[in-house]
């Protein structure tokens, strides 16, 4: 019965186009989260790291404590900065990290880079893509929505997340030393997304946040024409109007001669 009480919420929440918006907006950060290729650098950072440092173990031990610090640190801006600019920050941050491992791993960059971008990758990502997708789905809908929303989108990260674990090794394998460049995609098309769609959750209400999206998505070229356009216009205006009173003036003549 819970079940279809729930689904029966995602269908209510569908069927409105306004909180469809933002449900579509928190599955889109839950897929950016793990597209962005976080989880293989944590499933596979010690296959990652052979050939790149003398002792693997070493790269993922130091990857794991960077990991909790950064989850320590961004403590400090989660309320400091918007929610919105931590997205974006994080993927940009975690997008140039991709290029230098891709940079590093085609020789044209040090091992040494390789292993600091890595790091940086780790840093950034838990700055925004981290936390960020979790946190925005309890501000952007409101009370009766929550558990729905909060239900799907733990499905929609982990079934993305058994697909980035399922697929890297193959990745990794045919790609080689571009295998970081599809979560480069991920995140440029991330960047994007939250610079021009996503709106700000932070002290901002679900009816608030669902009208800015309804009216960035609405925005449309409005045609405002010039002094002289604008005279034009209103010239062949009265040429219509004097064409169509003639017209009828010739129609009531015609009428009365018969």
């Amino acid at each position: 019965q819970g079940q279809t009480s729930q689904i029966a919420v995602l269908r209510e929440m569908w069927g409105q186009s306004k909180t469809r918006l933002l449900l579509c907006s928190s599955l889109v950060l839950q897929m950016a989260q793990q597209f962005s290729g976080i989880n293989a650098v944590f499933y596979y950072s010690t296959a990652f790291f052979e050939g790149v440092i003398e002792d693997p173990l070493v790269g993922t031990t130091i990857v794991g404590a960077v990991n909790v610090l950064a989850t320590y640190a961004v403590l400090f801006l989660m309320d400091r900065c918007g929610r919105k600019t931590l997205i974006l920050w994080s993927s940009a941050g975690m997008f140039f990290s991709c290029i230098v491992i891709v940079l590093s791993l085609l020789g044209h960059l040090s091992n040494m880079f390789a292993l600091v971008a890595v790091n940086v990758y780790v840093i950034f990502f838990e700055f925004g893509l981290g936390p960020i997708p979790w946190l925005v789905v309890a501000e952007m809908f409101s009370g009766q929505y929550v558990a729905a929303a909060m239900g799907i989108s733990s499905q929609v990260n982990w079934a993305c997340n058994f697909i980035v674990g399922l697929i890297f090794p193959t990745m990794n394998e045919k790609l080689g030393a571009y295998s970081f460049a599809p979560f480069a995609v991920v995140l440029l098309l991330t960047f994007v997304f939250a610079a021009t769609i996503l709106p700000e959750t932070q002290g901002s209400s679900p009816e608030e946040l669902a009208a800015e999206m309804t009216r960035v998505l609405s925005q449309s070229v409005v045609y405002e024409p010039n002094a002289d356009s604008a005279a034009q216009i209103d010239l062949e205006w009265l040429k219509a109007m004097e064409q169509l009173q003639q017209e009828e003036e010739a129609e009531r003549q015609a009428g009365v001669s018969l």
